[in-house]
């Protein structure tokens, strides 16, 4: 009869951003500019790459990939946590919270894959330009995204059905805007030891895989990029690599905090925070990251403008 008790919380309350209605309100308008201005630069760059030959090359593939990933990554939060903020009622069904929670880890852990192969074809077109078109085929660079894309989604399958096995015997309010990992240990009322063992080496394996793929391959760019005698070459090789690596820098250096020191003793209010950044914020500047460091979509771009 416990067990019973302890196992039938059929949904949770996502407290979000508690405050005056003048913030939510706020927040409202705030977040829903930020997603349509997240919609408008990734669709834009996929548009891009699909109208203009000049773009259809891996890199730009590669970036597709990445484009349509926050596209939905920013959505899978951003619209339960939109909803939220106009409504009373901020409850949250047991399935909708592990779907969440699930398409939420399996794109952020498809998106560091993504960012490890960006990095390998680099090194590929700094490091061996000669051979780099041999080297990434159109079979190989289709095959590194659909193994980054199913490698991110099978990460978090085991840790995802390891949640349906914890008991839930309240309180049930998650102080988060979305399904967070982090809440589902806090308040889960069993031995969470298995999930967070299963999660966190999990976690190690891809952000620190991927993080080794990623500077591996920049060591080698940078080695290759110092041994250019020109300043115009040193800086016109460097040019295609740098929108690449601010973004590695902005998403490692936020999920690194997140996810990989997960335990009931973190501070769910700095997560909260930090996830804002993370998941509305990093997916809105990505496009204009890669759009204003890009020389050929800048110039397709301004093109285009010129003919309107």
């Amino acid at each position: 009869m416990v067990k019973r008790d302890q196992t039938n919380v059929k949904e949770f309350i996502l407290l979000g951003f508690p405050g005056s209605r003048y913030l939510q309100i706020s927040l409202f308008m705030l977040f829903s500019f930020m997603y349509l201005l997240t919609l408008t630069g990734n669709i834009t760059i996929i548009s891009l790459v699909g109208t203009h030959r000049r773009l259809r090359t891996p890199m730009y593939y590669f970036l597709c990939n990445l484009s349509f990933l926050e596209i939905w990554y920013t959505t899978a939060t951003i619209l339960k946590t939109l909803t939220n903020l106009m409504s009373q009622s901020k409850t949250i069904s047991f399935l909708s919270c592990l779907l969440q929670m699930y398409f939420v880890f399996s794109l952020g852990c498809t998106e560091f894959l993504l960012l490890a192969v960006m990095a390998y074809d680099h090194y590929l077109a700094i490091c061996h330009p000669l051979r780099y078109s041999s080297i990434m085929n159109s079979t190989l660079f289709i095959q590194l995204a659909i193994a980054s894309w199913v490698g991110g989604f099978l990460t978090i399958s085991v840790p995802a059905f390891l949640i349906t096995r914890l008991s839930f015997c309240g309180p049930t309010v998650i102080n988060h805007f979305f399904c967070d990992i982090d809440s589902w240990i806090e308040l889960s009322c069993t031995d969470t030891s298995l999930f967070e063992m299963v999660y966190i080496s999990r976690c190690f394996i891809v952000i620190l895989g991927s993080c080794a793929v990623t500077l591996i391959s920049y060591i080698y760019i940078i080695s290759t990029i110092l041994r250019i005698p020109s300043a115009q070459g040193w800086k016109r090789t460097f040019s295609t690599c740098s929108a690449h690596l601010t973004v590695v820098v902005i998403v490692y250096g936020c999920s690194i905090f997140l996810y990989v020191k997960t335990s009931k003793q973190n501070s769910l209010d700095m997560s909260k925070n930090v996830s804002v950044f993370n998941t509305i914020v990093t997916p809105l500047l990505n496009p204009f990251i890669y759009t204003l460091r890009n020389k050929d979509v800048k110039e397709i771009m301004r093109k285009a403008f010129h003919r309107t």
